[in-house]
């Protein structure tokens, strides 16, 4: 008999994805916003990502054994309510509503899955819904799909689940053991998204752009150490300043903030517009620098025992995706590995709980090598989608089938010119893996500034990454460490630096992808191309989408955007399109 198991997320009103496993396979995955082109698909429940997973496996909704939720109620009898009761008492009405009615949210978000389940054609008599509490989906996403054999130290930090907002653990033989969770608002992801509300970003969405912009700054110019501190095993953030609720949010144009008006009378106003300049970048450098202080200590305190003994750890929550901390995981000298979900945010959690659910039945799931889980299109989908385009706008659009793709798509990108690229099936997670990608010659002088302000229409400051052949990691880095799914950043060369300056940041890092052929042969072969024609087998690649926009899913996506940017060349598998100015 088999199991099939459909992981469902979207219980904290953001990212909601669908994930499928048959038999300890991951058949699909795929964010719901990709679909419905809302980014982050904010309260929305995984209805089309959902439905993608079963088509793509060829299955019914009366195949699935068990759809799986990463959100569980939490006792009243453990420590959670309370401690965020106490810790809120300033906010009476929050403080007794999490002791009278701790899992309203819980109640709320299986109502709305069960509902999507009815508009899928589930049979809510038939199937079980189980759920995993969300830091322990976190936690199977990133030590479940890590492959390690054998011991492993197990972290988890993000915003907040139900309650918790970090994980300490191990895992071995399949099972995982928590050693510790701190509550909200003991919560590094909060006290990050808090200052990148302050430096004029989105929560949840801006906080790549900190990162980014960190690295301009000076983290010794101004001291943070105020905002939250790690002693004797506990983690306490200042609520005087950040990671607040109700009346004592500042509060700006009707929108409140998750800081206080302490924190703008001691940093001054809340940063508005595009341009990275003092003293907020050195505010940028310094939360960097406390949240890879706080976290690398916490790490020692809970974990280091283990990597001691293993030196393998597995990282998510939406805190792993942060490169710079990763970078210092990998150079403790007690770390060998570091397998970090490629999908650490919330919506990974969808893998992690339907991985959790396999593995507690008797299915253990295998390792995840790669993230080419979503939708893929033909080049008759693709025509068919150029038809349809050239007929709504009344214009004839100038395309051709191309052979030998790799080869003349190099060819394209030594002249200088960027390059939209669609191929496969898309990538799960918030990171282009060279299929739905936009790529540059990184040897070319100013590609990066050209991406920046004709099609991404973002920040100047903001880093591209590299994809590059395995062959040229090592050779680029000085360091073998696995890194399929640029989660990591590491220090470059410096001959390298001045090879393929356009992805090398501020810092002198790149993140990076590593690539192996068997995991997408074409994007490889386009990078043996390069090498050929430039001596440097690495690639610009930033994801195929405008600011504020999801990245692109299908053809018809992919022609909106190419035709709303001043692009001049799409490739969507066989097929190349050209602007009619060319």
């Amino acid at each position: 008999m088999s199991l099939i198991v459909l992981g469902l997320s979207g219980a904290v009103s953001h990212d909601p994805s669908a994930a499928l496993y048959i038999d300890g396979k991951l058949i699909a995955a795929a964010e719901e916003e990709r679909f419905v082109r809302d980014k982050h698909a904010k309260n929305r429940m995984p209805y089309e990502a959902a439905k993608f997973c079963l088509a793509q496996a060829g299955i019914h909704p009366a195949d699935v054994d068990v759809v799986a939720i990463p959100f569980a109620p939490v006792s009243l009898f453990g420590p959670a309510r309370w401690h965020y009761a106490r810790r809120y008492a300033y906010a009476p009405d929050r403080a007794l509503d999490a002791i009278l009615n701790g899992n309203r949210r819980f109640r709320r978000y299986k109502r709305r899955i069960e509902w999507c389940l009815v508009q899928l054609g589930f049979d809510l008599g038939k199937v079980r819904i189980e759920p995993v509490e969300h830091h322990l989906a976190h936690a199977a996403s990133a030590y479940l799909c890590s492959g390690f054999a054998g011991k492993t130290a197990i972290l988890g930090i993000d915003g907040k689940g139900e309650y918790a907002t970090t994980f300490f653990g191990w895992g071995e033989n399949g099972k995982i053991h928590k050693i510790k969770e701190f509550h909200d608002p003991e919560s590094l992801g909060g006290l990050y998204g808090a200052i990148t509300e302050y430096l004029g970003f989105d929560m949840l969405d801006g906080e790549f752009k900190v990162m980014g912009m960190a690295p301009y700054g000076d983290a010794s110019r101004y001291d943070f150490s105020r905002l939250a501190k790690f002693v004797n095993g506990e983690l306490t953030v200042n609520t005087d300043y950040a990671n607040v609720i109700g009346l004592k949010r500042y509060k700006e144009k009707g929108k409140g903030y998750y800081f206080s008006p302490r924190l703008v009378e001691w940093l001054g106003p809340r940063r508005e517009g595009d341009v990275a300049d003092e003293p907020y970048i050195h505010y940028a450098a310094s939360i960097q620098a406390l949240f890879e202080k706080l976290s690398l200590e916490m790490i020692d305190h809970y974990l280091g025992d283990i990597l001691r003994e293993t030196g393998k750890i597995a990282f998510a929550g939406g805190c792993a995706l942060n490169v710079k901390l990763n970078q210092k995981i990998i150079a403790r000298h007690d770390v060998k590995e570091l397998f970090v979900q490629p999908a650490a945010s919330d919506a990974g959690t969808a893998v992690g709980a339907a991985a959790f659910v396999s593995q507690q039945r008797g299915v253990p799931v295998e390792k995840m090598e790669h993230v080419y889980l979503g939708p893929e299109y033909t080049n008759e989908d693709v025509i068919a989608a150029i038809a349809r385009h050239e007929k709504q706008r009344g214009i004839k659009l100038n395309w051709q089938k191309i052979d030998d793709v790799p080869a003349r798509v190099a060819g394209i990108l030594t002249e200088g010119n960027p390059v939209a690229w669609l191929q496969g099936r898309m990538e799960f997670g918030p990171r282009a893996l060279g299929n739905r990608s936009i790529l540059g010659c990184p040897s070319v002088p100013g590609v990066a500034d050209r991406i920046n302000a004709q099609i991404k229409f973002r920040e100047r400051w903001r880093p591209f990454c590299p994809s590059m052949l395995d062959t040229v990691g090592p050779q680029m880095f000085g360091i073998d460490h696995p890194a399929p799914f640029m989660t990591f950043t590491f220090a470059v060369k410096d001959e390298w630096k001045t090879r393929v300056p356009e992805v090398v940041h501020e810092d002198g890092t790149s993140r990076a992808q590593v690539l192996r052929r068997e995991f997408n042969p074409r994007y490889y072969d386009l990078m043996l191309e390069l090498e050929k024609l430039t001596g440097n087998g690495v690639v610009l690649n930033t994801s195929l989408n405008r600011r504020g926009e999801p990245m692109i899913c299908s053809p018809t996506d992919a022609l909106d955007m190419f035709f709303g940017c001043d692009l001049q060349y799409l490739v969507m598998q066989d097929v190349l399109v050209r602007k009619e100015t060319q």
